[in-house]
């Protein structure tokens, strides 16, 4: 059985948390949970990036310190992964860890002392967005890609630079080996195409002035904070007390953990996929064994972003329509590729669809049935029901099949589907016929009916087990259900009204 060491990115905090930050914090907790469920060790760590120039530039717009502004934006991240039910080992907050600024540097130290970062004056065109620079030829008419509405500006400053130039080979070996998991496939071709042509070293400080002195200093220049990206990164390791005189969990979750994988949005891949492997080769460290990347999601048809018009805050989701139906949609309805549009509609859609008609349904007709006659729980088998019990018993190995590949939507599918067809065996059964037969004296009724009812309230107990990672709540409502012996039990998911 293996270990897990699962993460999150970590976000800026210039803004409030959208569905996109939402869907990555209950992607990795489904799969947490399920990998635990298995009783495998696993540690989950997500955080907040703080030492962004575009936190700088939010917190003067609005007027407060940076300090402040990111310790109150980031509250609301934490806040949201409680709202969610998404369990963490750690939290990182990268302004405010006290371990992260060592780990920061003892990165930095270990990079240097292999060589690989140099000093020179450069000019370029620079994305606060992303908090990158970008070559000409990489933007589209002149602006970024991810972030066609923010100005690209022409820095000519002092930096640091790593030598990312003299890693490319072997990054490109590693990902092309499976070493390192790039999933899905697409992207995994994506990130073998960016590593085919020239790769660039690339800046890794910034000037402290430009930066508002905000940031981790650059060892021994005093005149230069650590670049965000190699700073936010490095949270992986400093959550786990990289750097400190404690490293005994870096030690367990890093360099002994049998899976160290990152959970990430496309708009990201390159940093995770090329230079954080090639800041981990320069100083010597274990790498990652996978890295699964999600697709974006947008909300009525339109981007979501943090800064834009359209913000999908799922705070309020939560409120209005509950933490069952926002983990829901946002496991069950995203595609492993393409962007996946929400909608107040499509949530409440799929939570009524699967879990209030499907699920729902079948647990309480099941149980009404079997509270009418009280059906023995133990019945004698073989009888009806084998094909669906059969069909239960695989449950868990296909879930895992769909979550080790990526594919969370599948999953999520399949534990419906077991539920729709324990649906249709019981039309096809008809076990209110039955009933009557039975109370009417009829032996072989009573047998086949308790046989009915066993098999499909078996298959409810195999439906809420794997439910769990997905539902965490509504999971355990429906065991509550199954269990209580109460003549009308309350349901474990009621309707939602839209």
């Amino acid at each position: 059985m293996t270990d897990l060491y699962i993460t999150t990115s970590i976000p800026y905090v210039n803004g409030a948390p959208h569905l996109g930050h939402a869907l990555e914090l209950v992607h990795v907790d489904a799969l947490a949970r399920h990998r635990a469920a298995t009783g495998a060790a696993v540690r989950v760590q997500s955080g907040t990036d703080d030492h962004a120039l575009k936190n700088v530039a939010a917190a003067a717009e609005a007027g407060v310190g940076v300090a402040e502004f990111v310790a109150s934006h980031g509250d609301r991240f934490a806040d949201l992964a409680h709202a969610l039910g998404v369990r963490t080992d750690a939290f990182v907050r990268t302004s405010r860890d006290p371990c992260h600024p060592q780990g920061v540097r003892r990165l930095w130290t270990a990079c240097a002392a292999a060589g690989d970062l140099y000093r020179k004056d450069y000019t370029g065109r620079y994305c606060t967005g992303c908090e990158q620079f970008y070559a000409p030829e990489e933007l589209v008419d002149g602006a970024c890609g991810e972030h066609p509405a923010d100005a690209v500006s022409e820095v000519s400053e002092t930096n640091w630079f790593f030598r990312l130039s003299a890693y490319r080979d072997r990054i490109s070996d590693l990902i092309r080996s499976g070493r390192i998991e790039v999933s899905p496939a697409e992207r995994r071709h994506e990130v073998l195409g960016f590593l085919a042509g020239e790769v660039l070293d690339l800046s890794v400080s910034r000037p402290a002035a430009r930066a508002a002195g905000w940031g981790i200093g650059v060892p021994e220049d005093p005149d230069q904070v650590i670049y965000v990206w190699f700073d936010a990164l490095a949270n992986y390791l400093t959550g786990l007390g990289y750097g400190t005189a404690d490293e005994g969990h870096y030690r367990r979750w890093w360099s002994a953990a049998t899976e160290r994988v990152h959970v990430i949005g496309k708009g990201i891949i390159r940093f995770h996929a090329v230079y954080w492997i090639a800041f981990l080769l320069s100083a010597g460290l274990p790498l990652p064994t996978r890295i699964l990347v999600h697709d974006y999601l947008t909300v009525n048809g339109s981007k979501i972003s943090k800064s834009g018009a359209v913000a999908a805050d799922p705070a309020t989701l939560i409120a209005e329509y509950g933490q069952d139906a926002v983990r829901w949609c946002l496991l069950r309805e995203p595609a492993r590729l393409g962007t996946t549009d929400v909608t107040t509609e499509r949530l409440v859609g799929a939570y009524n669809r699967d879990l209030a008609n499907t699920v729902g349904n079948l647990a309480s007709r099941t149980l009404t049935l079997a509270r009418a006659r009280t059906a023995s729980r133990n019945a004698p088998e073989p009888g009806p029901g084998q094909d669906l019990l059969t069909r239960g018993r695989t449950l868990r190995a296909t879930v895992t099949a769909a979550l080790t590949r990526y594919d969370v939507r599948s999953a999520c599918e399949a534990i419906i589907e077991v539920a729709a067809s324990a649906n249709r065996f019981l039309e096809a059964e008809a076990p209110w016929h039955l009933a009557r037969a039975a109370h009417a004296g009829d032996r072989a009724a009573a047998a086949r009916f308790d046989a009915v009812i066993n098999a499909v309230l078996s298959t409810c107990d195999l439906v809420a087990e794997e439910l769990e990672p997905f539902v965490p709540d509504g999971a355990r409502r429906l065991r509550t259900q199954l269990t209580s012996g109460e003549p009308k039990p309350s349901p474990a998911f009621p309707r939602l009204q839209r």
